[in-house]
């Protein structure tokens, strides 16, 4: 392996490592949030702290998050081309335009979300209103961060998003506040701490931009431009990078096709974890049943959030190496991330074999249910899946495969919310956890398919 290569290679590393420092901790304060609240409120309003979560990130990770990617991936492209100046303009507007859309139907379908979704609660329909419109610049800021690889920044927005929306919750369970409202603030509130770090980056920005402007005037020359001075940044360009930065400038056609695709990725990944909470919601009987569902597959979604930092750091490297290592980089640091997913899953799935049904009882949430051992391990082995599909996915959008993974992820949501409505199982939470795992491993050999096509179209043009 050359120098060349070992630099990324260190870099994705180093990056991936920190992030998941960051959002481990994340991972773990988040499951502390509704641990907590499940054991403070009664069954009923821990279940409306659940739905309103699962409504939340089922809507922002669906408009959202596609510009998170958008602009990580197109920053990093460009910046592996050699130019280090990168306009926002028209991943702004698609995340305007997203944001706009979500407030005018959250409007015209008030009184239906109030009294549909959270049974009337109106500080809940608020929290979720605000919180969302609040998370437009939170996934804006990543987007912008993971390009440029502030990975420490990038962890930092997202532990302190965590630390503050706990607070809430502990303040509860001391007697400093009250109620499911004071729960769900830290909901809404989230967001707006985590920006905090947002100045930080910018700082550190100007430090660098600042740097050829004081060589400059010790040659005499006075201040430099700011263009100058990114030019100055990213080295010696030769014309022929210039022109194929300046031929890859995004346009709204591209940005918009890219972010609509992703925006079907997102959403299908939402289906897949909270699709099972609120058909069980809909359905049974029990009105506390939702809030188990949620908490078992509590099991997927922390290590899914844990995985966001690998997926955070893989799109910008793998967008890189494809634009400058070659095929075997590429597919060598796949193969390591799958990997690495295997064995954890490994471990994961002897855990909840051995403890899983304790360790739910009566140790982490405050429902005393009886939770089926194989139900768990299946839950297990369905998150493996979910993440091995994360890496691959991260393949196909840095070779700009958006439309095919979008086409597996669909069908393997629609695949999944059909199955939760058949009365093939009748224990509704079983059923969930036999259509989570059925439904990743069509999803991982739907994107193995995929990724393979890939693969050999870019060995076809070598």
């Amino acid at each position: 392996m050359s120098a060349s290569e070992k630099s990324p290679a260190r870099s994705y590393r180093r990056g991936a490592g920190i992030l998941s420092v960051g959002i481990a901790s994340t991972g773990v304060l988040t499951f502390a949030y509704f641990s907590i609240a499940s054991h403070v409120l009664p069954g009923s309003a821990a279940k409306r702290i659940d739905v309103l979560w699962s409504v939340m990130f089922v809507i922002i990770s669906v408009i959202y998050r596609p510009i998170e990617q958008l602009l990580s991936r197109t920053i990093a492209e460009r910046r592996a081309r050699g130019a280090e100046a990168h306009s926002v303009r028209v991943p702004m507007l698609i995340q305007g335009a997203f944001a706009l859309v979500f407030l005018a139907v959250a409007l015209a379908l008030h009184d239906r979300i109030e009294h549909g979704v959270f049974e009337g609660a109106n500080a809940l329909y608020v929290v979720l209103v605000v919180g969302t419109l609040a998370y437009a610049a939170s996934y804006f800021a990543r987007g912008w961060l993971a390009g440029h690889e502030r990975f420490g920044l990038f962890g930092g927005l997202v532990l302190m998003e965590s630390v503050s929306r706990l607070c809430f919750a502990l303040a509860v369970a001391v007697d400093i506040a009250g109620g499911e409202t004071a729960v769900a603030l830290g909901i809404a509130a989230a967001p707006f701490v985590s920006l905090l770090v947002v100045p930080a980056a910018f700082l550190k920005r100007g430090a660098l931009a600042g740097a050829p402007q004081e060589e400059a005037r010790d040659l005499g020359r006075g201040p430099i431009t700011v263009d100058e001075a990114d030019a100055a940044l990213a080295g010696p360009a030769t014309e022929g990078v210039q022109e194929a930065a300046a031929h890859d400038e995004l346009s709204l056609r591209r940005g918009g096709g890219f972010a609509i695709w992703v925006s079907g990725i997102m959403l299908s990944e939402q289906a897949l974890l909270n699709a099972a909470v609120l058909t069980v919601d809909a359905t049974a009987n029990d009105r506390a049943l939702a809030g188990i569902v949620f908490n078992v597959l509590l099991i997927a979604r922390a290590p899914l959030q844990l995985f966001q930092a690998i997926q955070t750091s893989l799109l910008p490297h793998l967008t890189g190496l494809e634009a400058t290592a070659g095929h075997d980089a590429f597919a060598r640091a796949v193969r390591t991330t799958v990997l690495a997913i295997a064995a954890f899953t490994a471990v994961v799935m002897a855990g909840l074999l051995v403890v899983g049904p304790f360790a739910l009882r009566h140790v982490l949430f405050g429902q005393h249910f009886l939770y089926g051992r194989a139900g768990l391990v299946l839950i297990g082995a369905g998150m493996g899946l979910h993440l091995v599909s994360g890496a691959l996915n991260q393949a196909a959008l840095a070779r700009n495969r958006a439309r095919a993974a979008a086409t597996c992820w669909l069908v393997a949501a629609a695949a999944f919310v059909g199955w939760m409505f058949t009365p093939a199982i009748h224990n509704q939470l079983l059923r969930a956890e036999v259509g989570y795992a059925g439904a990743t491993a069509l999803l991982a050999l739907a994107l193995t398919a995929v990724y393979r096509q890939g693969s050999a179209a870019v060995a076809a043009r070598a």
